[in-house]
Order: C-alpha cells, then structure tokens, then sequence
C-alpha cells in the first residue's frame, strides 16, 4: 500500500475492491472476512467514486484492496500521512487486528507516536540505520537525563538553553521544550536559576521520561 493514494479514482468505491480482487484471480466473497471490519465503515458509500473520498476514508479503500488477496506481508508506506488524528487511531487500532489474524506487517512512518506502537523498530537517517530494536528497548537506552521546560518565550527560551555549555540537546517539542545534560552537569536548580538570569517569567522544568522521537534526536545528533 503506497504512501500516495493509487487507486482508480474514477471508479467506485466497490467497483476499486473488485477490480483488486479479480487481479488476485479471487473474489470480494471469498475474503470478506479478512476486510470486514474496515469495508463496513466505508459500504455505506461503495457506489461513490473513490476520487470523491475523504482522506481517511480512501485508506481504509486502499488498505481493503491491498488485503483481499489475504497477503501474508503487508508493507505500508507512510499510511496516515494527511490523515486526521481520529481516522489515524482507528488505522492503527485496525492494523493491530490485522497482526492477530497472523500478518506480518512492515510500516513506514514519520510519526514517532506510531513508531512506538510497533513490537520493533528501525531508527532511519539519510539511508542509514541509526538502531533496531524494541521500543523499550530503545528507550531503555537513551544515555542522559532529560527535562521538559516552558516559558511566555519560547523563541527566546530555545535560544538561551542551547547557547548554555551544559546542554547536550535541546529541541522543540510542541508547546514545550526538551532538553538533555552533557557529563551530569545539567540539573533542575542549575536550569531555574539560568532562566531567572535570562529573566524568562513563568517558566517550568520538571524532568521527564524520554519517547521514541527524543530517542531519535540524540542519536541522529552522533
């Protein structure tokens, strides 16, 4: 299943699923059990045009017409790239089914947050492997401590805490910013005291737990 939508948009949403079936030499019939789940949510509108589908909707197509033929191995390129959130939880819920039912399936994603719902994981930079191994694992390995830290300025908060010689990393991450020690030396007081220095005004820090994606910065900073 490819990243770009690639089925026939002038065809319909059942005409799609048949066509896809009959390359396979099988029928709708014949593995309906297998796309159940996912093809009712969208039966209601199988007389449309494919073309005329929602985003989340014409993944839920593609990923039908991808399984009909009861593949062991799915590969899924970049599935929920300009999916809403909601429709993006309900791919993923759908794909755990799927690996119960016994197919291996090989995601690739730039969501870190869908990255860690996989049992492994293969960190990737510029073509090259930066880590495989199991998200626990992964995070289990990360080597600093790491604080999470807001301000009224964020701008200038990122700019002061990556200017400072103790910091080690030290990115953006949503409304808040994570930022990692180098050799021990970085601690809650040392940061609250920089910050009143650089007269920043309701500022927190408190010290988190890394994720998947604060696992990738560092690596990708080696």
């Amino acid at each position: 299943m490819p990243g770009r939508f690639s089925l026939y948009q002038d065809l319909t949403v059942e005409e799609n699923l048949n066509f896809f079936a009959t390359v396979f030499n099988t029928t709708i019939e014949e593995n309906y059990e297998l796309v159940k789940d996912i093809y009712q949510q969208i039966e209601p509108f199988k007389k449309r045009r494919a073309g005329k589908l929602s985003g989340g909707m014409k993944q839920k197509l593609a990923l039908c017409c991808a399984l009909i033929h009861k593949p062991s191995i799915l590969f899924l390129d970049e599935p929920t790239t300009g999916v809403d959130p909601v429709s993006r939880k309900e791919f993923w819920g759908m794909l755990k089914k799927l690996k119960s039912q016994g197919i291996t399936i090989l995601v690739s994603t730039p969501y870190m947050d869908e990255a860690s719902l996989c049992d492994r994981i293969a960190l990737i930079q510029n073509g090259e492997f930066l880590t495989i191994d199991t998200p626990k694992n992964i995070v289990s390995q990360y080597q600093n401590k790491l604080w999470a830290v807001e301000s009224d300025e964020m701008h200038k908060l990122l700019i002061d805490l990556r200017s400072d010689e103790r910091t080690r990393n030290c990115f953006a991450f949503g409304d808040k910013i994570h930022i990692s020690e180098k050799n021990g030396k970085l601690t809650v007081n040392y940061l609250n005291t920089l910050l009143k220095e650089k007269q920043h005004t309701n500022f927190h820090v408190w010290e988190i737990e890394p994720t998947i994606e604060d696992c990738f910065m560092q690596l990708s900073q080696k």
